[in-house]
């Protein structure tokens, strides 16, 4: 079975057919947040602490890191980005245990984040446009790290799911000529918004499967993408994102401090058999009863993990 392994100086994530749904928080970017944006040119890294934490009490597995702040001082981001990347990097990896994602379209942004990370963080990302491939794939090769593969090319990103498909096969074999394995490319076969595409869960779930069983392959995506422009948009994705792991989907780039999304993926990781005994789904759900009593998420995710950990001890223990 394919397995992408990220790894953070202490801690191991495995994305994988049988492995739990792997939850990249996708908050540490500053792409459509002026606040966050501001405080990063000032270099304010509160909210940047913040979003880490609260990220991975809410159950993110792995931290999305995106730098992308158009400075009103210097608008190039070929001198801004790799530095500030550089930042945040050591910066959350002093503040959590899980593994990083680098994320930046910045190709000098992308090697500095791989070289302030600790461990085998995931790239992202790398297209099928021919000047990403020779910029990104030699990274990917030399710190041997995993990447997400973007199925859009130099023609854009077209509608027909087979073109999305041909693209990510052919980043697969550029990826295979450089030396980097198929379980260390984790294709984004893009979401497109049902609003304007009423086939977009349809395309997608079969995208996901042929990616699955004829290129071996993991995958990823923007989850909210699929209720782009539409109302109650939370609802539309927590019913996409079961129905995206049942047909195959082994990651998502998402939001978890949105715990009806997060409730969806841990029941479809019980019922899809990832989640061994529901142990998981048990603590969680001691979670939301600590939080109902007026715990904070934080502590209530904490107490409940130091709790899992004493049974765990305590078997072994007796063994």
């Amino acid at each position: 079975m394919t397995r992408t392994v990220i790894e953070s100086k202490t801690k191991t994530v495995v994305i994988g057919f049988d492995e739990p749904f792997c939850v990249i928080g996708e908050r540490i970017n500053p792409t459509g947040r002026k606040k966050l944006a501001a405080e990063l040119e000032a270099g304010n890294f509160a909210t940047v602490e913040k979003d880490a934490l609260e990220q991975v009490a809410c159950g993110a597995m792995v931290l999305d890191i995106n730098a992308g702040v158009v400075y009103n001082s210097n608008p190039n981001p070929n001198e801004t980005e790799p530095p500030l990347m550089t930042s945040m990097v050591r910066l959350v990896q002093g503040l959590v245990d899980v593994p990083l994602c680098i994320d930046s379209s910045v190709p000098g942004a992308l090697k500095a984040g791989l070289e302030a990370a600790e461990g085998r963080p995931l790239l992202n990302s790398v297209t099928g446009e021919e000047d990403r491939l020779e910029l990104v794939l030699p990274l990917v090769k030399k710190y041997n790290v995993p990447v997400v593969a973007i199925s859009n090319d130099d023609t854009g990103i077209s509608e027909d799911p087979n073109v999305r498909f041909e693209v990510a096969r052919k980043i697969v074999q550029r990826a295979a000529d450089f030396g980097i394995p198929a379980h260390d490319i984790v294709v984004d076969p893009l979401v497109m918004p049902i609003g304007a595409m009423a086939t977009a869960g349809q395309q997608v779930f079969a995208l996901v499967k042929r990616l699955r069983e004829e290129l071996g392959v993991n995958t990823t995506c923007g989850a909210s993408n699929i209720s782009f422009g539409l109302p109650n948009r939370h609802g539309i994705n927590a019913a996409f994102l079961p129905m995206a792991i049942s047909a195959g989907m082994t990651s998502a780039i998402m939001n978890p401090v949105r715990q009806v999304e997060m409730e969806a993926i841990r029941a479809a990781n019980m019922l899809m058999n990832h989640d061994a005994n529901g142990g998981e789904w048990i603590r969680f759900s001691k979670v939301l009863e600590a939080v109902e009593g007026g715990m904070s998420f934080a502590e209530a995710s904490a107490s409940a993990s130091q709790a899992a950990s004493g049974r765990r001890g305590g078997r072994r223990a007796r063994a």
